[in-house]
């Protein structure tokens, strides 16, 4: 079997894996600025698609772009959530550089759709695949490629403790190699529970002092995880962006959800946002938890928000998810400040982070790969996918991080 690695190598973001010539897993981007896309657009003749984040998902209709039209395979939520994110695409870049696709090439998207559940395994390209439910947000897969030789088992991205939205990955199927991804390789979460209870706590001083806490949040799983959060806690609450439209897909989809009940309940309790006629500016002076993308401060709501509550100490930013670098979320952690819409904005209110990751840590990751001791592990999607490697090479595990547009003979690495 032999892979080539057109993204996700050595860095976060714009995953893309092709595996003989001719089948595609995944096909992302990184957000930066400007957005960095896989380093090739390949021809393939099936496309498998892991789960419905933009780093996984964001640049698949551009595959669509010339006369072949690969099926494309995924879980029912992640179609729905790949549409989402091309519409919104289409609506804050298209025409730029920044979108690599047009209008019909979303639109083909549903044509060549087909839609798979959970270990029910399909042909794609002459191979063999089978999703399995990887804990990461709804919908999202461990994707196991067989191609009659060599089983390969793509982690995506995944958790294995359970979250509000959804419940930690359990399976473990037969691989001979193994392509994981290492976000948190490097770091050891927090205990949940205590996490949800200081920010809380955080959210709730504020509110009493009389501030804002405007909570930047991925419209994909983390914003659904923080409504259950203050729905649970009786926070009262704001959200705005995709995050709606979200809610209400993930909704259209209980089997994927690990309580839907609760779900339901949580979009009750949180108040939506519509953005008419100055809404966003009101609800800035209310004494209320604004759940709003993006999650890095990149665009959307929040952008709206972050200026209007900046000057005032007493109001709060509470950073919920990971930050690539170079976006300006990252930046606003480390200095203070950041560029928002072209200007510098320096931040008095206070900033704070909060680990609601839904990616495996350092633990988490290891007591995975123990089921794959006897199997080659490949590292990508992580900050230090090197030191991650070398790592498990020294608990006997052979692991390599191949580097940016390499070809890797994973057959050759099969221990036998």
């Amino acid at each position: 079997m032999d892979v080539r690695f057109l993204g996700g190598a050595r860095e976060v973001g714009r995953s893309a894996v092709l595996v003989n010539d001719s089948l595609l897993l995944d096909f992302g981007l990184l957000t930066a600025d400007p957005p960095l896309f896989p380093v090739e657009t390949p021809d393939p003749d099936a496309v498998v698609v892991s789960h419905g984040h933009l780093d996984h998902v964001g640049s698949v209709p551009a595959l669509l772009s010339g006369s072949d039209r690969p099926p494309i395979h995924w879980t029912p939520p992640t179609f729905e959530l790949a549409l989402a994110l091309g519409r919104d695409t289409l609506k804050l870049h298209g025409g730029t550089y920044a979108c690599p696709f047009i209008h019909d090439d979303l639109k083909r998207v549903s044509e060549v759709s087909e839609t798979h559940g959970y270990r029910e395994s399909f042909s794609a390209a002459g191979h063999e695949v089978t999703f399995f439910d990887a804990g990461h947000i709804p919908g999202s897969a461990h994707v196991l490629v067989d191609d009659g030789e060599t089983r390969l088992l793509y982690t995506g991205d995944f958790h294995t403790d359970d979250q509000r939205i959804v419940a930690g990955t359990t399976a473990r199927p037969d691989a001979d190699v193994v392509i994981c991804e290492s976000t948190y390789a490097d770091v050891e979460h927090g205990d949940r529970t205590a996490i949800e209870e200081r920010f809380v706590e955080s959210v709730e001083t504020t509110l009493w002092e009389g501030g804002t806490v405007v909570v930047p949040a991925f419209a994909i799983g983390r914003t659904q995880e923080l409504l259950l959060v203050c729905e649970a806690y009786d926070v009262p609450c704001y959200v705005d962006g995709m995050g709606q439209a979200v809610t209400e897909t993930l909704l259209r989809h209980p089997e994927f959800v690990r309580d839907p009940e609760a779900l339901r309940r949580a979009k009750s309790h949180a108040r939506f946002v519509t953005g008419r006629d100055g809404q966003r500016k009101r609800i800035a002076a209310q004494q209320a938890a604004i759940v709003t993308t993006s999650g890095m401060l990149s665009g959307g709501p929040a952008m709206t928000y972050l200026p209007e509550i900046a000057g005032d100490p007493t109001n709060k930013v509470t950073m919920t998810g990971y930050q690539v670098q170079g976006t300006p979320g990252r930046e606003l952690m480390e200095t203070g400040s950041a560029e928002i819409d072209g200007r510098r904005l320096t931040v008095s209110a206070r900033v704070e982070g909060y680990d609601f990751s839904a990616h495996a840590d350092r633990d988490g990751l290891r007591s995975f790969l123990a089921s794959y001791e006897d199997a080659a592990v490949l590292v990508v999607h992580g900050d230090d996918t090197e030191g991650f490697a070398e790592r498990l090479r020294g608990e006997g595990i052979a692991a390599s991080a191949p580097e940016l547009g390499a070809r890797v003979d994973v057959g050759s690495q099969r221990r036998r």
